[in-house]
C-alpha cells in the first residue's frame, strides 16, 4: 500500500488515476480547487488546492503529510489550457499558465523531494506532455510551460546525488479527456487568425475524440509506481503520436518541424 499525492483528481487523467489506485488499496490524498467534485470513494481523502495561490500549495500539503505521515509518491497532474493567437497573449494569460503548469507543481516538488530526501525513498511523477516537444498551434503559453516542466525535470534528474528517490517525466498525447471544455479561449475576435484558428481548434476536438481513454494514462502511473527504476521519462498515448511522431522529428529541420505541423493541424 502506498501513500500518494495526486493533484486534478477531480476529472480527467487525475480521477482516473484516483479510482485505480484507491481500487488496487493504495491511500491518496486528491487535491482540486473544489474538492466537492471529488467522488467519495475508501481510501480516497479530498483535499482543497489551488495551484495559482502559493500558500495554498504549501498548506494543502502540509496538512495532507501531517494527516498521512509520509508519501511514498508524488503525482503532478492538475493542469489547465489557454487558446488563442501568441501575438495578442497578455502578460496576465502567460503568467497564470506558468503558475498553475510550471511554479504550482514545482513547490509541491520541492516540498515533496525535502520529506522524501529525508526518508530516503520516494517517487515523484511530473504529468507533461507531448505538447512541449510538439507544439499544438495557438496554445503557446500551454506548449510553453509544458516544454519548461519537461526541462525542470530532467535538470533535476541530473543533478540529484545517488539517490533512492525518484523522478519521472510522463508525457501523454492526446487523452480522450473533458480538458478541452476547460481551455480558455481569448474573448476578443481577430480576423487575420480566425480561420486558421477555427481550423486549428476543429483538429483539436476530432483528435481528441478519437485518442485513447485516461485509464491508459492510469494504467501506466500504476506501473511506474510498481518499477524499483521507473524510465526517467514515458510517453503514453497514440502510437502515433507517442512514438512515431518524436521519432520523426527528432531528426527534420526546425522548417520541416513547422511545415508538418502546420499540415497536421490543417493550417
Amino acid at each position: 500500500m502506498k501513500r500518494i499525492f495526486l493533484t486534478g483528481a477531480s476529472s480527467g487523467i487525475g480521477l482516473a488515476a484516483a479510482r485505480l489506485l484507491v481500487a488496487r488499496g493504495d491511500e491518496v490524498w486528491a487535491t482540486s480547487r473544489n474538492p466537492e467534485r471529488i467522488p467519495e470513494m475508501p481510501r480516497l481523502h479530498p483535499m482543497r488546492l489551488d495551484l495559482g495561490d502559493p500558500r495554498s500549495v504549501e498548506e494543502a500539503f502540509n496538512a495532507a503529510l501531517a494527516e498521512a505521515g509520509h508519501f511514498d509518491v508524488l503525482i503532478n497532474n492538475a493542469g489547465s489550457g489557454h487558446f488563442g493567437p501568441a501575438e495578442n497573449l497578455s502578460e496576465k494569460e502567460i503568467a497564470s499558465q506558468f503558475q498553475i503548469l510550471v511554479f504550482g507543481h514545482l513547490q509541491l516538488l520541492q516540498l515533496a523531494l525535502r520529506a522524501m530526501q529525508a526518508r530516503g525513498e520516494g517517487l515523484i511523477i511530473n504529468v507533461t506532455s507531448l505538447a512541449g516537444r510538439l507544439p499544438v498551434p495557438f496554445m503557446a503559453a500551454y506548449n510553453a510551460a509544458k516544454a519548461a516542466m519537461a526541462s525542470f525535470t530532467m535538470s533535476i534528474q541530473l543533478e540529484l546525488p545517488d539517490s533512492r528517490v525518484r523522478i519521472v517525466d510522463l508525457q501523454p498525447g492526446d487523452i480522450c479527456t473533458d480538458f478541452n471544455d476547460a481551455v480558455t479561449k481569448s474573448d476578443q475576435l481577430w480576423p487575420r487568425y480566425e480561420a486558421r484558428l477555427a481550423k486549428t481548434w476543429n483538429t483539436v476536438e476530432r483528435n481528441m475524440k478519437k485518442a485513447p481513454k485516461p485509464d491508459l494514462v492510469a494504467r501506466r502511473v500504476c506501473e511506474l509506481i510498481d518499477q524499483t527504476n521507473p524510465p526517467p521519462r514515458m510517453t503514453v498515448g497514440d502510437g502515433f503520436q507517442t512514438q512515431i511522431a518524436p521519432l520523426i522529428f527528432r531528426f527534420l529541420p526546425q522548417r520541416l518541424r513547422i511545415w508538418g505541423l502546420k499540415r497536421y493541424y490543417g493550417i
